[in-house]
């Protein structure tokens, strides 16, 4: 009895570093921001399994774990933990110099701005698909919102990149890694449009269509991202059973790949400028065309001239996530990043909106719309909302993935109702 009593101060210590190791992790599920550029994918923890180059994997002590935190690693525990023969620390660092902080993150900036527009231009083609003018599958006045589509294919394609091949895309390079998930599908996908969708259905009277539409549109994306991580490991099953490559030629094959010389890396930073560069220069071009002409049609490429910012901002704000409040670390488990991003944009959102209804004029209505749909479309995201909402359910509390959900749909929702409806309630008090 007294062994048991003596063995139990142990036991809670390590269940509660368990705890708060699994609250930090959910919480980085999305995106940890400019934190990544400071981490190694060389030494990225899988399940609590510390991997090194050759596909070598060893668990470290309890001790050495509740030091570190998972998705930042610390390069002193691998450096005392791993032997100094080839595939080592040592062996890394004499082929892993890559640019100097600063163009790196230049580069990294250049990434998410490139892939920040090809997610504007693929959101706005699928409204297009699937709106009123194409097959009307989605509309303004329906709880299936015109953003839906995206949403949810931003969702299974987040399953697939952001989930299941991270750390595949990781060893390749990092800031493919970074422009897939943050810059593409988070720009892919909207939060503030879906949110602003459901505000507008409200003040027009369908509280019900409004309220549908956040629980179906919640429970869409959820299985989205399900179904592409399903999918995404029955694939990745399927290729390891062909096995088309033997285990020692597929890893130096791979360690090829691998983006980490500063020749490289200086390429690929060349190859994204050159396209953000026509990008940037083709939407410019486009958006004075139309406003010569008094056409309406800028919105698009207005939309991917500010859309990198909101890109940039998003990016920043995830260094929030996993970091909790206060010294105490208090709701570690909430992203709070990604929850500042999406509903500081549906706030942005409504008030744009509360603009563009009491100008009601064309240039005020294609400005404010470029906007909405490029700077907020790109600085809200449902893909890694739903990545963060995923890794909660799984987790051994999923009730945080449903607080979590709660917390970001109704602060968003009240905070865009005040705001929209302000410009009303002043007019009738006067």
């Amino acid at each position: 009895m007294e062994r048991m009593n003596s063995l139990a101060p142990s036991t809670c210590i390590n269940h509660q570093t368990d705890c708060d190791v699994e609250s930090e992790t959910v919480s980085e599920a999305g995106d940890i921001g400019d934190r990544t550029l400071h981490t190694s994918s060389d030494f990225t923890p899988e399940n609590g399994v510390v991997s090194i180059p050759g596909d070598q994997k060893l668990q470290p002590s309890p001790v050495a774990l509740s030091s570190i935190s998972i998705g930042k690693p610390s390069a002193q525990l691998v450096t005392s933990r791993y032997s100094n023969g080839k595939g080592g620390p040592e062996h890394i660092k004499e082929h892993d110099k890559g640019l100097p902080n600063i163009l790196d993150y230049v580069s990294c900036m250049i990434h998410l701005a490139a892939f920040g527009i090809l997610g504007v231009l693929t959101r706005y083609l699928l409204q297009k698909l699937f709106g009123p003018d194409g097959a009307g599958v989605t509309s303004d006045h329906t709880i299936l919102y015109l953003d839906l589509p995206s949403n949810m294919v931003g969702s299974f394609l987040m399953g697939w990149f952001g989930v299941v091949f991270k750390g595949h895309i990781s060893r390749v390079s990092e800031h493919l890694t970074i422009a897939i998930t943050t810059g593409y599908l988070g720009s892919l996908t909207t939060f503030s449009g879906w949110n602003q969708k459901m505000v507008e259905l409200s003040v027009a009277g369908h509280w019900l269509f409004s309220v549908l539409g956040f629980i179906i549109g919640l429970f869409l994306v959820g299985f989205s991202i399900i179904f592409g991580i399903e999918t995404a490991k029955g694939f990745k099953w399927l290729i390891s059973r062909l096995k088309m490559r033997s285990r020692t030629g597929s890893c130096n094959a791979e360690i090829s790949r691998k983006v980490h010389s500063y020749k490289r890396q200086l390429a690929v930073m060349a190859v994204c400028l050159v396209m953000l560069g026509f990008l940037w220069g083709l939407s410019s071009t486009l958006v004075r065309s139309e406003f010569k002409h008094g056409h309406s049609g800028a919105e698009p490429w207005l939309a991917c001239l500010v859309g990198p910012l909101g890109v940039w901002i998003r990016w920043f704000l995830a260094r929030l996530n996993g970091r909790g409040v206060g010294r105490a670390r208090l709701l570690i488990w909430i992203p709070f990043g990604t929850l500042i991003a999406n509903v500081s944009a549906a706030c942005v959102m409504s008030a744009l909106a509360t603009v563009k209804k009491s100008a009601n004029t064309w240039k005020c209505d294609t400005i404010v719309t470029g906007i909405q749909f490029g700077l907020l479309g790109c600085l809200s995201t449902v893909s890694t909302f739903a990545s963060e909402f995923n890794a909660m359910r799984e987790s051994m509390q999923p009730w945080r993935a449903y607080a979590y959900a709660m917390i970001t749909i109704c602060v968003s929702f009240c905070f865009g109702i005040l705001i929209f409806c302000m410009p009303v309630w002043q007019m009738s008090l006067a």
